[in-house]
């Protein structure tokens, strides 16, 4: 890599679409100058996907660009705009507090993506934070968002996380850094709120548009493009939040600032995977009603739907209880969507022919998950050992009054060899997920690296990582999550 002439402005030729649609949406900004870098996470694949040179983000020049400190001439980095309902409650503005879109990439596959930084420094919308990120947060989401990558679900992504050599304070001082994050794009259902709460008519169609463009172009063609748009998000959420909950995956913090006009997962602050399976499973220390426990997260993502038609209204129609009455005839696609994902998924996790009624699914799945939470087994594991069950995997773990509904999965006649193709034997488990970041805090990245090497490959089964497989032991506790500002 003699010529680093590989330089941002031929190698990182990022645009700045956000900022030129929407200028209203967005305020130019710099991420902070950081004294000491180090790479603790680069994502290869990822890297080439996006048609960068892993080789130079490793160099310091690299990592440079990877912190916002070296971007192109042309790059224009900024700090958007959004409102969002936290926990129910209405904030008009929001924004990127410590978040930066360095701008836009087109990668080697021609698909468009967000160049994103988390932890880059205070904007005008930090609210008095100090805009910073500390190490195991930030490598939080790079392990937790690759692993659903690799499990298949849609996904921001993470492209590298770079320690900065500045302390960050919180309840002790801890190590900084930044996490470079990869999405469609950021907007989100808050982002619509923001526009529709300016009562700037054109701003709010001028976002659709651009939404259209970037995510749901059919909807440019449909006899009424704004309602199209609606159904589409609906779409690809309700499949989206199906597809969470085949994983046992708690996002932690569904507020509409955190829900994607793509469908993809986005901020990994106080996430986690359920391992006992129990509907009411809440992580989050913040969420102290439970309201977006596990058995919650469908009801919540309508509910931020019904946020999204009322930011869309002005644009379904000149009368709003037209525009309404449109909306909630649309919402139909939600349920619809949900249930087709989440039937086909449970259908898949249990290896059931295509031949089986949806109602003999579906009332499996009914009388399984009471058994599951009354022996409170583990999610993961029951699943995986299922396809097993003959061998006397499940001996350990089964659950009481199990031996009859064993009898009628059996007689249906289940592919076992397919369903270890869908349910993984390997998540970011809670204590796993712990363990890697204090160590990684500490300067130890080997737990981290063992950690990565199991989830990004969930489903192939390596006797060498059978720790990777195991629930919590007893000692673990009530274990909860923070969202680390």
């Amino acid at each position: 890599m003699g010529e680093v002439s590989l330089a941002p402005d031929t190698t990182v030729a990022l645009q700045d679409r956000f900022l030129r649609d929407l200028p209203e949406m967005a305020v130019r900004w710099q991420a902070e100058t950081f004294p000491d870098l180090r790479l603790l996470a680069l994502n290869g694949p990822l890297a080439t996907e996006l048609g960068l040179d892993a080789a130079w983000l490793g160099t310091a020049e690299g990592m440079r660009f990877l912190v916002g400190n070296q971007v192109s001439g042309d790059a224009a980095p900024v700090a958007q705009a959004y409102a969002g309902h936290q926990f129910g409650g209405y904030v008009p503005r929001l924004g990127d507090g410590r978040a930066l879109l360095l701008g836009e990439l087109v990668g080697a596959d021609g698909r468009i993506r967000d160049i994103h930084l988390k932890g880059s420094g205070a904007t005008p919308f930090a609210r008095g934070g100090d805009g910073l990120a500390a190490v195991g947060p930030m490598l939080r989401e790079y392990v937790v968002s690759e692993a659903m990558h690799a499990l298949g679900i849609p996904t921001t992504r993470s492209l590298a996380v770079v320690s900065t050599g500045r302390p960050v304070q919180r309840e002790t001082l801890l190590p900084g850094a930044v996490l470079t994050r990869v999405a469609s794009s950021h907007l989100r259902v808050g982002s619509f709120q923001y526009a529709a709460a300016t009562a700037n008519l054109d701003l709010l169609r001028r976002l659709a548009d651009h939404a259209i463009a970037r995510h749901h172009p059919a909807a440019a063609d449909a006899e009424h493009p704004y309602l199209a748009l609606f159904e589409a998000v609906a779409r690809v959420q309700a499949s989206l939040v199906a597809r969470w909950m085949l994983v046992g995956f708690i996002h932690g913090v569904m507020n509409t600032d955190n829900m994607t006009i793509s469908g993809e997962t986005i901020d990994y602050g106080p996430c986690a995977f359920m391992e006992a399976y129990d509907p009411d499973t809440v992580f989050s220390s913040i969420d102290h009603w439970g309201r977006y426990a596990y058995g919650n997260q469908p009801a919540i993502a309508g509910w931020n739907l019904a946020r999204f038609a009322e930011a869309l209204l002005p644009l379904l129609s000149d009368h709003v209880d037209e525009g309404v009455a449109l909306a909630e005839k649309s919402f139909g696609v939600f349920r619809v969507e949900y249930d087709a994902v989440w039937s086909s998924g449970m259908r898949a996790k249990l290896g059931l022919p295509a031949d089986v009624g949806a109602g003999t699914v579906t009332s499996l799945v009914d009388d399984l998950l009471p058994l599951l939470k009354e022996s409170r087994v583990d999610h993961t594991t029951f699943f995986r050992q299922l396809s097993h069950a003959d061998e006397g995997h499940l001996e350990d773990i089964r659950p009481a009054g199990f031996d009859d509904w064993m009898s009628r999965w059996q007689a249906l006649g289940p592919d076992v060899e397919s369903m270890d193709r869908v349910n993984p034997v390997y998540i970011p488990r809670n204590h796993l997920v712990e363990e890697a970041l204090s160590a990684a805090t500490a300067g130890d990245l080997d737990p981290l690296e063992r950690l990565l090497v199991a989830v990004t490959a969930p489903y192939d089964e390596r006797p060498e990582l059978e720790r990777y497989a195991s629930p919590a032991p007893d000692d673990f506790g009530a274990y909860q999550t923070f969202c680390g500002t």
